[in-house]
């Protein structure tokens, strides 16, 4: 088949042996696939924002913001608009193509979504693309989201079906997908993704790109995280995982999703240059940027500018990006 035409009869056993390929292989066809839709050497800045941190009825294992773990981190509101607007404004000045704005909540309540309508209208005025992260949807929500002018909606699947409840037991699976269902039936497009380092096995991170090759159509955004352990959490001393691992995510991501965007996202922090440098020869064509992704820390500027001109990687606009 074509390497620019997505399959959506992906096995899991086929993954599974694409995903044990020697490295060399698997980067090899990543980048053959990469290379016959995304322009060569470029890469799309995006940020991301804490619209409303801590105080999420959800126990994901994982996070810092959730009410059901002590971990330091103080509950509050949800933010402004002006101040939301300036940090857009502030993304778009330091390169970013892409505004993302998250809030801890286990789903979006009605009382709130007119002031986040307010948000993504006001974001797209600015000229970047948006998404928001939210929780799960209700009847109808998703449609006014796409109303104000919603670009993306993220919500990620985290792992494989059968390791989840060993991450997360106030949601389902199906809760997940349900909501995934109600964003593509509004005409949004699908940020998902999940993390990797959280326990589980290689199998359950086959399984967790086998479900996210299921979804018909391919979800347009899918972020590979490395867990960032947050002291406090059930989670906060899992092993690390070797960067290899991010690295093989990443490349069968980009074989099996060859018009998506696979973006780099949580754990460049604790990343050198080379480690981050394999996972975009590895097939990333984004990188979220800025000093924080919600609650953990990211590179800063210099380290960012740094790993652009030593790769000789170019950070440019959405619509340059596919070819």
């Amino acid at each position: 088949m074509p390497f620019d035409m997505p399959r959506h009869d992906w096995s899991r056993d086929e993954i599974k042996a694409l995903y044990e390929l020697p490295l060399d292989t698997l980067i090899g066809r990543a980048l053959a696939v990469k290379q016959a839709n995304w322009a060569d050497g470029k890469i799309q800045k995006s940020q991301l924002l804490s619209i409303k941190t801590g105080g999420c009825a959800e126990n994901c294992g994982y996070c810092s913001q959730s009410a059901h773990f002590d971990t330091g981190l103080e509950a509050s509101k949800l933010m402004p608009l002006n101040e939301v607007v300036e940090a857009a404004r502030e993304a778009k000045a330091g390169g970013a193509d892409r505004f993302c704005m998250g809030a801890a909540w286990r789903e979006l309540k009605d009382r709130d979504l007119p002031k986040v309508a307010d948000m993504i209208r006001a974001v797209k005025a600015e000229g970047m693309e948006t998404c928001v992260t939210l929780g799960m949807l209700g009847e109808g929500q998703a449609e006014k989201l796409a109303e104000a002018g919603l670009d993306y909606y993220n919500h990620n699947l985290d792992t494989s079906r059968e390791y989840y409840d060993k991450v997360v037991t106030t949601r389902t699976y199906e809760d997940r997908i349900d909501t995934l269902g109600k964003a593509r039936e509004a005409g949004l497009n699908l940020c998902v993704g999940g993390i990797l380092g959280m326990g589980e096995s290689r199998e359950d991170r086959i399984g967790l790109i086998h479900e996210l090759a299921q979804l018909t159509p391919h979800p347009e955004s899918v972020p590979i995280n490395m867990l960032v352990p947050i002291e406090g959490t059930p989670l906060g001393d899992s092993p690390e995982i070797p960067v290899t691992e991010m690295a093989r995510a990443i490349a069968v991501c980009r074989v099996v999703f060859p018009k998506s965007w696979v973006r780099l996202s949580a754990g460049r922090e604790g990343m050198s240059e080379g480690e981050q440098a394999l996972c975009l020869l590895a097939g990333a064509n984004s990188i979220f940027v800025g000093a924080r992704l919600l609650t953990t820390d990211n590179p800063g500027e210099d380290r960012d500018a740094s790993l652009l001109k030593n790769t000789g990687f170019e950070a440019v606009a959405r619509d340059v990006m596919q070819v």
